[in-house]
């Protein structure tokens, strides 16, 4: 069965590095040692395959909101079962769909049409792998700066570097980051 068959803009293993990204950006610290992103990831996946028939949307928006708020109770159940301070999912939900409107708004345009949201769908999934393909500190920097907000001094301290370092990641990041997405402005 295709994809268009079971009604989805797109086939959700297109989403597995969107969904990382969110997942590496989102899941508790703590929890890092003991939890890899992608198994988060495959757990969200297959949670979505199991409940496809539950899917209403028509859009790629709405499939990424859809996949956004299980990935969301995934992370959230799994920080209950490892003992951490409950999160609630409506949270996480917030906390990721903030993430990917600050991805979405790195390759805003200013008109929108139906093939145009497509375009850009394509876009973010396809920014999500070149910044899977950065060196980890780059990553890292790019990740706290542009998906979580975080000031420049916060992403050093975060990190335990100096502000002239984290500059320095951020700016090789988002040149290769400009360069692996075939954009040269």
């Amino acid at each position: 069965m295709t994809h268009a068959a079971e009604g989805l803009p797109r086939p959700l293993e297109q989403y597995r590095d969107y969904l990382r990204l969110l997942a590496r950006v989102h899941l508790d610290p703590r929890l890092r040692g003991a939890l890899d992103p992608s198994d988060v990831v495959q757990q969200t996946l297959l949670k979505a395959h199991e409940n496809l028939r539950g899917f209403r949307g028509k859009t790629d928006a709405e499939l990424a909101a859809w996949l956004r708020a299980i990935l969301a109770q995934e992370l959230a159940l799994l920080g209950r079962k490892r003992g951490r301070r409950p999160v609630r999912t409506h949270s996480l939900e917030s906390a990721l769909e903030q993430s990917s409107a600050r991805l979405e708004s790195l390759l805003v345009s200013e008109e929108s049409s139906p093939s145009l949201e497509m375009v850009r769908a394509e876009r973010l999934i396809e920014l999500a792998r070149a910044l899977a393909t950065l060196p980890a500190d780059q990553r890292t920097a790019v990740e706290l700066r542009y998906l979580r907000g975080l000031s420049v001094p916060a992403v050093a301290e975060q990190m335990g570097r100096t502000t002239v370092s984290v500059t320095g990641l951020l700016y090789r990041g988002t040149q290769a980051l400009r360069q692996r997405m075939g954009d040269s402005s």
